[in-house]
């Protein structure tokens, strides 16, 4: 009885696992990104980062029920992160679909903002965190891409630093 009770406590926990895209996690290999990924192409980075050494393309994948691309970096045959990239109007979906899979977020914000023009715009954000990793679920309501980006550390800041 004791072991029932730890484990239906424990559930929640356990169903909001690792961030991943289509089942590609932080830590997973190349050959799993070519597995859950068929049509991605795989290139060494075209610049010098302490973040990454490869990265990984697909210009149409499904990912949380709507057409996007993604962009995987790798460095020594591990993701370090990921970019996924879909239309703004499809943010509800794709958000709605994530909190099921990634759990309650750590922060959901919609913030107004005015451009040059003084044309307001509205910034989305919703924020999940587990120990090193996050990810970032964002979108412009003028824009015509929402993103999602997941990595580990200070991977984001890291990444477009040149060597």
């Amino acid at each position: 009885m004791k072991r029932i009770v730890l484990l239906l406590l424990l559930s929640p926990a356990l169903a909001f696992g690792a961030f991943d895209a289509n089942g590609v996690k932080l830590g997973d290999n190349e050959l799993a990104v070519k597995k859950a990924f068929p049509g991605i192409r795989c290139k060494p980075l075209e610049w010098k980062s302490d973040a990454a050494e490869r990265r990984c393309d697909d210009a149409r994948v499904a990912f949380a029920g709507v057409e996007s691309r993604v962009t995987i970096y790798l460095k020594a045959d591990s993701v370090q992160g990921f970019d996924i990239r879909f239309d703004t109007a499809l943010m509800d979906v794709v958000a709605a679909n994530l909190k099921t899979r990634y759990g309650k977020p750590v922060s959901e914000s919609r913030e107004k903002l005015l451009n040059k023009a003084k044309e307001e715009r509205e910034v989305y954000k919703i924020l999940w965190e587990q120990g090193k990793d996050k990810a970032m679920l964002s979108s412009l309501s003028t824009g015509k891409r929402a993103w999602l980006s997941v990595s580990r550390g200070n991977f984001d800041d890291a990444i477009y630093r040149i060597k």
